[in-house]
Parts: structure tokens; sequence; C-alpha cells
């Protein structure tokens, strides 16, 4: 696929990536990560602020830092956060906070219920919340487009670090799947593209003739090796081909 997608909407835009481990510029559990291989078959200039271990309330903190760095030179940012909140057992929380309020609806006052953007940082709606409050009014021209978290396999990064494949709740009782369909209604909150790698990525680490697309079969099935970048960057590639790269006139 090198190059066969080179003459674009995407070729030569500039793209930032938010996320955790898999975006991480570090290289985690891999030689070559996603938005290298986009840049080879899009043509694509990357800038990443992934930061292994981030949850989305780290998220927040890595739009500031582009916003300082590159404060109207980007044309588009990725989002793929989630699989963390979940290990971290993070509540999901509600999108809203229910008040009333006196408002004027065709000439007659009246106490009616309202909603307001829910704040808490302590839940994942709060945190994305939080997050594209703040890249939504400081990157109106960009493309914005969250990606869903892909399926996970265990993963034992040490005697305090062991992470049960995703057939295990986490300590409050919830499955991952809880976590990426709160992802998937922040496109729709926020009005943003998904690309729902959970869905289509086509990895999927608790079949056993997957494990070539991770890290390691015994101890991190977790993390995508180059292969399982691949796969992932060519999933990517084909659904931003449907969108546009960036909304400056």
């Amino acid at each position: 696929m090198q190059n066969t997608l080179d003459k674009t909407q995407w070729f030569g835009k500039r793209v930032a990536f938010l996320g955790d481990s898999i975006t991480d510029e570090i290289h985690v559990g891999t030689t070559k990560n996603y938005w290298e291989f986009l840049k080879d078959f899009m043509g694509i200039e990357y800038f990443v602020y992934g930061i292994n271990g981030a949850q989305w309330n780290g998220i927040l903190g890595q739009a500031q830092k582009l916003k300082e760095e590159h404060p109207d030179d980007i044309d588009a940012i990725f989002i793929f956060a989630g699989t963390n909140d979940f290990n971290g057992s993070v509540l999901p929380g509600q999108w809203w906070n229910m008040t009333t309020e006196i408002v004027n609806k065709d000439g007659v006052v009246a106490l009616k219920p309202r909603r307001i953007l829910s704040t808490d940082n302590a839940t994942l709606c709060g945190r994305i919340n939080n997050a594209m409050k703040f890249i939504r009014q400081n990157f109106p021209v960009q493309q914005i487009v969250l990606m869903t978290p892909l399926h996970r396999g265990f993963a034992e990064f040490g005697p305090n670090n062991v992470q049960p494949e995703e057939t295990f709740a986490n300590s409050i009782g919830l499955f991952v799947e809880e976590y990426v369909a709160v992802i998937r209604q922040a496109a729709d909150m926020w009005s943003t593209p998904l690309i729902d790698l959970f869905r289509s990525a086509n990895l999927h680490p608790l079949t056993p003739s997957h494990a070539q697309f991770f890290h390691d079969d015994k101890t991190d099935l977790l993390h995508p090796n180059a292969s399982g970048h691949c796969r992932m960057a060519k999933t990517m590639a084909y659904q931003m081909l449907a969108l546009p790269s960036d909304f400056r006139e």
C-alpha cells in the first residue's frame, strides 16, 4: 500500500496524534507506529503527543501542549484513548448534569429543565468533555477525529502490573465494551467523525492466530507490533478518504 494514497486530500497535511502508549513515539511494543505508516500511505506530516499510560484526563494536557507549540498550523487532530480508563476502573459517568432555569420560549417565561455539561474529571464522560471543549474552542478549522480503543489481550509488565484480557471485568465490574460505547457516544456528543478500531481494525488478540500482530504472545497481547500498527493504519487510511483533511476556506 506504500504511497498508493499519496495524492488525496491528506497529502502534505500536518496531523497531530493524541493518546496513550499505542500512540507514544517511544514505540511501545513495536518498531513502527500507525502514524508512521500513515505517512507512508498518505504523505501526511505527523506530530505526536501521546504518552504511555495516559487516560482521557491526560488528553487535555496533550492538547494544551499542542496549542502552545502549534497554535494554528495543524490541519487535523486524531485522539486515540480510553483503554487505560477501563484498566484504571474510571467511572463512565454522564455527559450532562440536570438543573432548572427560567427561559423565554415564544414570549412565555417559564421554568424549564436544562442540562449543563459535566466537567467531573473523575469520570470518563467528564474527562472527554473537558478535553473536547478545549479542542473545539482552540482548533475550530481543524478536522477532529476520535478513535475507539482496540480489543484487549493479556499483558504482564511486572508483578504489580498484570492486566487480564477483556473477558474479565475491571475492578468496578465493567467490561471494555462499555468504555468503547462512551467513545462512540462522544463522537455524537461533539460532532466528530469516529474511526471505530474496536470494530474494524481486524485485530483480535483473543484469537490465537492474531498473536502475530501483537508484541509478545506470552506477556503482551495488548500492544500491536509493526504488523498490527500497519493494520490499524490501513483501516484508518481508507476511512480518512471520506473525510475533509481540514475546514479552512
